[in-house]
């Protein structure tokens, strides 16, 4: 069979991206906020329930997966669906959540708004283009690739009260339909910059996107047009962080840098990909002051056992060291690790924006 160019360069982009599957690449630059502010990973919400925290003008319900850890929000229905503990969004912050799609998905993309609602409470009809009702509103639409059909597409409309300045479609093959799928998606805001990386791909970084006079006062996201019944979307671990670590100061003037953005697989001392950013931003800084001697302290929250704490708190430190050392040739004489557990929280463990503050990595520097 005679396979036509575009075909044959989206079955070839697949190919390399199977290749890796969770290999992020060395330009992935994502690094999260200080603070958590915001967070959901749906705990506290029964199976088969809406969780409480949200609104939506249709309906949605969380579920488990036999293949992966903890509860996901299941959207298979034209809908909007309103996370409303979010309600302030300041001018540096950053945004991640995991996407998931049933295996053959084949409907319309998942809509996200970051915007300025006049009224946030209100849900009539905002659920195709909220940018058309808010003040000024960024419009994502997010879409696998299909495979052996055709790419990916994100795409981001910018505008205000009707009118959009920005129209952007881009093509991606970092989140299919088969092998890859599920997707992490991070967006970062400095001030009017916005940079979205999808997998670890940074598919879009434009200067001038957020009006710096808008006060954006909520998230929302969404299923647009028609939906075949076998096919569903997946959310899960949205988390909202504010401020822009300063990693440099921190380290060498400083002598501590607290991090919440390397993160590890639930009860283990794996790393998440989505780590790569602030390791390649803390081994920069390491490279440059060669003399220097760090402690790399684990911290967990208080759910489970307080020894096994302690315990995956060393591990998951050690496992930090490795990473420096192997991967950007730090030398491991200058790190040391210890494990805290629980013992030291920063934050309340009665929330789980509290226990996201509290599930941290520092480096402290060693005199």
């Amino acid at each position: 069979m005679k396979l036509t160019f575009p075909v044959a360069l989206l079955m070839l982009l697949c190919l390399q991206t199977l290749a890796q599957p969770t290999a992020y690449r060395s330009k992935y630059d994502f690094v999260p906020g200080e603070k958590v502010i915001a967070y959901e990973d749906f705990t506290t919400t029964e199976i088969g329930d809406f969780p409480l925290k949200w609104n939506t003008n249709a309906t949605a319900e969380v579920v488990t997966l036999n293949d992966r850890p903890g509860k996901w929000l299941k959207i298979n229905k034209e809908s909007v669906f309103h996370p409303e503990f979010i309600t302030s969004l300041p001018e540096n912050f950053t945004l991640e959540f995991d996407l998931g799609v049933n295996n053959g998905f084949d409907s319309p993309p998942l809509v996200l708004n970051i915007t300025n609602l006049k009224d946030p409470k209100e849900y009539t009809d905002y659920y195709h283009y909220v940018s058309w009702k808010g003040t000024h509103t960024l419009h994502f639409q997010f879409a696998p690739a299909i495979v052996d059909v055709r790419p990916g597409n994100a795409k981001l409309l910018v505008g205000r009260n009707g009118n959009h300045d920005v129209n952007n479609d881009v093509s991606q093959v970092a989140w299919n339909n088969a092998n890859l799928n599920f997707a992490h998606i991070s967006i970062w805001r400095q001030k009017t910059r916005l940079r979205v990386y999808m997998n670890g791909e940074k598919i879009f970084d434009m200067p001038r996107v957020f009006d710096s006079l808008t006060k954006y006062n909520a998230v929302t996201f969404a299923v647009q047009g028609s939906y075949r019944p076998e096919d569903f979307y997946l959310l899960d671990n949205i988390r909202l962080a504010i401020g822009a670590p300063d990693t440099r100061n921190k380290l060498v003037t400083e002598g501590k840098f607290v991090t919440r953005g390397i993160h590890f697989n639930t009860n283990t001392d794996s790393l998440q990909p989505q780590s790569f950013g602030v390791l390649k931003d803390i081994s920069n800084v390491l490279r440059e002051n060669p003399a220097m001697k760090f402690r790399i302290i684990g911290h967990t929250d208080s759910d489970g056992d307080d020894k096994a704490n302690i315990d995956l708190s060393k591990r998951r430190a050690e496992a930090v060291k490795t990473y420096l050392v192997r991967e950007f040739g730090i030398p491991a004489d200058n790190l040391e690790t210890e494990g805290k557990g629980e013992t030291i929280p920063v934050d309340k463990n009665t929330t789980v924006e509290g226990k996201a503050n509290n599930r941290r990595v520092e480096f402290v520097k060693v005199k």
